[in-house]
């Protein structure tokens, strides 16, 4: 009688060198659990599937961290940013690149983000509800103040701009559509922790660092709470000189049909060419426009549309 023996052969993938190392063990010597975390057959090869997971999650902080910066990184400045070795990082945006979503400029061997995000986000920014509503009112503001103006929505314990309108001798754009920036030293980031109570903000801000950023930013959560209790008050926030120097931004919340702030809008200056603008007067005019964008939103509260 003819007896046999099944072999199986694993195939690891090693995201650091993008190699598969094959090895070969008896059927019978494989155990329950080794079966499990062998998720999917990819190429041919067995892909332990929690490599692959990290290797997703590595190739999104390598988008986001592109995301910080308009002139984008070398690759040496992201592997030693995200702590990874630059074979990985020049595997992950090799494939970044390929589908677009990368791209690298060649006299600066620096890479940004490219241009696959525009079929990506289009759709979405150009059906958002909110987008829609706030161009006209934005408009208005922008044209009134002279400044540039800015739309934002809140992401986990980040602002993210989703929309500007700027004049034409306004200050000069420093901001992008889509990029992410704190909330505990920005006018916009604070109006949107308006209608969270300190509680909540304690817990949604309890890993910040309060990184330095203006000659005035908060340095600790109960000053940034202090601050968030006037902005409540009086129904706008102010950054003054504190995400970055020489500039200040004056926001208000926009609400919704349940009353929650789901957005804000703000406006901002250079001090030393705009002496004359006072955060105080510049409110009543982004206070106007937050009001109307909440009023067709179908917030009915105490701030209808003016």
């Amino acid at each position: 009688m003819i007896s046999y023996t099944y072999f199986l052969t694993i195939s690891l993938f090693v995201p650091y060198d993008g190699i598969y190392f094959h090895y070969k063990t008896p059927f019978s010597l494989v155990k329950p659990k080794q079966i499990e975390y062998i998720a999917e057959v990819e190429g041919g090869c067995l892909v332990p599937s929690e490599l692959k997971v990290q290797s997703l999650d590595r190739a999104f902080d390598i988008l986001e961290l592109l995301g910080l910066e308009q002139n984008g990184y070398t690759l040496v400045q992201i592997s030693e940013r995200l702590t990874l070795p630059k074979s990985t990082v020049h595997r992950l945006l090799g494939v970044l690149m390929q589908r677009g979503f990368v791209r690298k400029a060649q006299e600066t061997n620096r890479y940004r983000l490219g241009p696959g995000f525009i079929g990506l986000c289009s759709n979405y920014l150009n059906n958002l509800e909110l987008k829609t509503e706030s161009t006209p009112f934005m408009d208005e503001l922008s044209v009134t103040t002279g400044n540039v103006v800015f739309l934002a929505i809140r992401q986990d314990d980040k602002m993210v701009y989703v929309d500007s309108k700027e004049q034409i001798n306004s200050l000069r754009k420093y901001a992008i559509i889509g990029q992410r920036k704190p909330l505990y030293c920005t006018s916009l980031g604070k109006s949107l922790l308006i209608g969270l109570s300190d509680e909540e903000i304690r817990i949604l801000l309890a890993n910040e660092t309060f990184e330095r950023r203006g000659p005035n930013t908060h340095s600790n959560i109960e000053s940034l709470l202090q601050d968030i209790r006037e902005c409540r008050r009086r129904g706008w926030s102010l950054d003054d000189q504190e995400a970055e120097p020489a500039i200040n931004c004056v926001a208000a919340p926009i609400r919704d049909y349940r009353g929650q702030v789901i957005a804000a809008v703000s406006t901002s200056w250079v001090l030393a060419q705009h002496p004359e603008m006072i955060p105080e007067q510049m409110a009543v005019q982004v206070k106007k426009c937050a009001a109307n964008i909440s009023f067709n939103m179908g917030y009915t509260g105490s701030s209808t549309r003016i």
